[in-house]
């Protein structure tokens, strides 16, 4: 199994940026994909889960509907587009993976309940 991020960088104030997770030695049949991040100092925080096949998206509450996780199915890839960041977007960005019936039993964003993770991508937003 091996998760894979990509996409992060520096952006501005109200700037977009797209996240993207390559996906490989699962399937979204049997796993959810889950977006964390952690910013310095601070403990890993659940940003946005999907469950590719019923369609079901989850988001934590200071996401406010600035981002949104989609998944292109043929490419193994799950996305999170990021909206009107500002500095305190300021993290690593971790994918992880979760078997499809513990994201569907509800608590997304607790870390423990996903299996495999990726290394990260930066993002770095400044004022």
């Amino acid at each position: 199994v091996q998760l894979v991020e990509s996409g992060g960088g520096l952006a501005h104030a109200g700037e977009s940026l797209r996240l993207s997770c390559a996906v490989s030695g699962l399937s979204f049949d049997d796993y959810g994909i889950g977006w964390f991040r952690r910013a310095p100092g601070k403990g890993r925080e659940g940003v946005a889960s999907i469950n590719v096949i019923e369609n079901k998206t989850y988001y934590g509450g200071f996401v406010k509907g600035r981002f949104t996780i989609s998944s292109d199915n043929a490419k193994n890839i799950v996305y999170l587009q990021m909206n009107n960041l500002a500095p305190a977007d300021t993290a690593m960005y971790y994918c992880a993976s979760i078997p499809r019936h513990t994201l569907n039993a509800g608590n997304f964003y607790s870390h423990y309940q996903y299996d495999n993770w990726g290394q990260g991508t930066q993002v770095t937003v400044s004022s």
